[in-house]
């Protein structure tokens, strides 16, 4: 049986692997798009200094609960799978599909905060509103994806 600690520190470690999966995907997505939209590379570079920001305050965590942070990502399941999906869709370089994939990933770190929030892990009340303060922080920078996606859509 898992010790309250543990089971703490799995979900938190959950979380890191999400914002591992989050910088990757940015790094890739800013590497990746085309030189003239300056302004997509300048997003998604702080999107992922963002992410990096979460993975060391959830890592802190994980420090004074005993445990040991992952510096993992999500090799299976949908996040990764999600990320993926961003990658693949460089390849023609459209910045259209480059920020509905990108929403979609944001959709995928909400629903990973929100499970971790309703997880049966015993957590104090600052590491939970650590979680929620991330979670709506990262929903401003879903609406930020999406607020770039309809603008290039009312352009097009």
């Amino acid at each position: 049986m898992e010790t309250t600690n543990e089971n703490l520190v799995h979900v938190l470690n959950d979380l890191i692997r999400i914002n591992n999966d989050r910088i990757a995907g940015y790094e890739k997505a800013a590497e990746e798009a085309e030189t003239e939209d300056v302004d997509l590379k300048a997003l998604f570079n702080r999107l992922a200094n963002e992410s990096r920001n979460y993975r060391d305050e959830l890592s802190r965590e994980v420090l004074a609960l005993g445990g040991e942070p992952t510096d993992e990502t999500t090799t299976s399941g949908k996040f990764y799978r999600v990320w993926m999906d961003v990658k693949a869709a460089f390849t023609g370089h459209d910045r259209k599909a480059l920020l509905q994939n990108c929403e979609y990933g944001e959709d995928a770190a909400q629903d990973a905060y929100q499970t971790a929030l309703e997880s049966q892990a015993s957590m104090s009340t600052e590491v939970r509103q650590l979680i929620a303060t991330q979670k709506g922080k990262l929903k401003d920078s879903h609406d930020a994806i999406k607020r770039y996606r309809d603008l290039h859509a009312e352009l097009s």
